[in-house]
Formats: C-alpha cells, structure tokens, sequence
C-alpha cells in the first residue's frame, strides 16, 4: 500500500483491543444511518454493505459491484470503490464505541472490477493516539482469500455527536442513533 505519513501511525500509537462493550465475535453490524450511500437500507443506488466482526477488532463486508456504480462501461467508477472502502473502514470505527469521521483516505486501485463482481471487504486498525485513529482496508475479487483489487489507508478523527447535530439532520440523527447521547 502506497501511503503518506498522514496515514501512517505514529511512534506510540496503540493498536485497540476489542471494546469490551462492542459486539461480539461474528456479529453484524447495522447501518450507520438508513440513507447513508455505503451502508443504508433506504438508499437505492447505494452499496448496500452488510458487515460483520469476526473478531471485535476486524469488519468484513462484501459489497457487488452493480450497473448504477459503472465508471467506464462495464467496470467499477473508482470514486465507489473508494466509497466501499471508506465505508468498511468507517465500519471498524463503530468497533471502538466512538464517533469518527474520515479525515484522509488513500486509495490504491490495483485491478479493474468489472460489473457484477463480488468484492470481499475486510477493514482494521493499526493504531489510535488522541482523536486519530490510523486504518487500512483492502477489497478482494471473487473470495476472502481472491486477488488485491483495492487497498486504502485512513485517518479518521473522533468527534462528538454534536457534531453532527450541528452540521446534520438533528432530527434525524436522534431518531436513529439512540446508542449515543445527542447534545448540539
């Protein structure tokens, strides 16, 4: 994985353990909210994500590559695939109990994925100090175990749920959120 140091940990920072409040191994997880484009039910040209934690450290997702996400005809637009990876990653943060939003991401593509593909999606955490919180994900054709078609390094920064009652939907978030108090 192509990275910069924006992505890459610092000396010091620690590698989390499972939340001891998180779910459990071989959980799924459920949308972050209903219309987000990566993970919601209601959104219907969005990816669709449905993950789960093998181990309370760890997503896994798979995501299908579909005729509304073409970027050349019969290929993946790469804008969705660095969605998909945005959203896997976004996934793990659930893990810690927190709020995060993505500060960086980088991607790398390194093969092409045609239409109609099956891309197996697993996300982690290599190491948090303060609000940041350094992760990777990669995106594998076919199968768990299939050929690298997308990597991506981030930096997600943790945040209050005010923040999104200040920039969002207050409303909408207190209705769907009720694992976290909401103060604006």
């Amino acid at each position: 994985m192509t990275r910069s140091p924006l992505t890459t940990p610092p000396p010091g920072a620690v590698v989390p353990a499972a939340h001891p409040e998180g779910p459990p191994p071989g959980t799924a997880l459920g949308s972050h909210y209903g219309r987000c484009f990566g993970c919601g039910t209601d959104q219907p040209t969005g990816l669709h994500l449905k993950a789960v934690t093998p181990d309370g450290a760890t997503v896994e997702a798979e995501f299908t590559v579909g005729e509304a996400h073409q970027g050349s005809p019969m290929l993946a637009h790469g804008g969705v695939l660095a969605a998909a990876m945005d959203e896997v990653i976004g996934m793990s943060v659930y893990l810690f109990r927190k709020p995060y939003v993505t500060g960086r991401l980088e991607t790398d593509y390194v093969l092409p994925v045609p239409v109609g593909t099956t891309l197996h999606l697993r996300a982690w955490c290599n190491g948090i100090t303060g609000r940041q919180a350094y992760l990777e994900a990669e995106g594998r054709i076919g199968a768990p175990d299939g050929p690298v078609a997308v990597r991506a390094a981030a930096l997600f920064i943790e945040v209050g749920m005010g923040h999104f009652a200040k920039h969002g939907d207050l409303s909408a978030i207190a209705t769907e959120l009720q694992d976290y108090e909401v103060n604006p």
